[in-house]
């Protein structure tokens, strides 16, 4: 093996290893389209995420049931939120998340329709998990087309707000292959119980909703064609006995 050889290999190595130490690491893939490097001027900066509450983890365990009637009174910006921050927040300098990810990959994005929150214009939203902050992405109450787009369920069109959990499975896939569609779907469901047990602390309830139509929310949501729709959670406030 001449001398020239020898280097170019060992720069391949170095580039795979930093490529998987990035993933080891938690640093989400570069930007593909789903969001941009610089926020826009109209972006909404979130109030800052609590890291301390008086409900414990073992008490939202207990009380979590899924809640499908809301009273009619708005959801306040800073509980919007955290429950978006304890769906896919990030936690550390090095990228980790609320939510584990196979392979710190990340897939998922996280969008807000809203319809009745206190601070937001009615429209669609994606949260920017690494400055915690809100993009319009559409304007316009929407929550009846998303009831419509699955196959209307009441909860939808009620709730002040829906919290759509959506995937860019081909950042997980690219490097597991067919299996990685099975982590996407786990890593759905680890961001769904976040968003229960943080409703739960906030005297908040939700349900999650996988009954809909994946183009129809595709096309409310107006979401990039590699972004697919796994879940549906409105939040509100409970009604004591419904």
């Amino acid at each position: 093996m001449n001398r020239r050889y020898s280097c170019f290999v060992l720069a391949v190595a170095a580039a795979l290893a930093a490529v998987l130490a990035a993933g080891c690491a938690g640093i989400p893939p570069p930007p593909d389209g789903n969001s941009t490097p610089k926020p826009p001027e109209d972006a909404i900066a979130l109030p800052e995420p609590r890291t301390e509450g008086d409900v414990s983890v073992e008490e939202a365990l207990w009380g979590r049931r899924s809640v499908r009637v809301y009273a009619e009174v708005p959801l306040e910006l800073a509980d919007a939120g955290q429950i978006l921050w304890a769906a896919q927040g990030v936690t550390d300098d090095r990228g980790y998340r609320t939510a584990p990810s196979a392979g710190g990959l990340y897939p998922l994005e996280i969008y807000l329709v809203a319809g009745g929150v206190m601070g937001l214009e009615p429209g669609v939203y994606h949260y920017r998990p690494g400055e915690h902050l809100l993009v319009r992405v559409g304007a316009g109450d929407r929550r009846t087309a998303l009831q419509a787009a699955a196959v209307n369920q009441t909860p939808v069109g009620d709730a002040p707000a829906t919290i759509v959990i959506t995937a860019v499975p081909e950042r997980t896939t690219a490097k597991y292959g067919e299996r990685g569609t099975r982590y996407v779907y786990m890593e759905a469901g680890h961001a769904a119980e976040n968003v229960y047990l943080q409703a739960e602390a906030l005297d908040l309830g939700t349900v999650v909703i996988g009954a809909f139509d994946e183009d129809e929310v595709r096309e409310v949501l107006a979401l990039p064609e590699n972004t697919t729709p796994l879940y549906l959670m409105p939040v509100g406030r409970p009604v004591p006995g419904a």
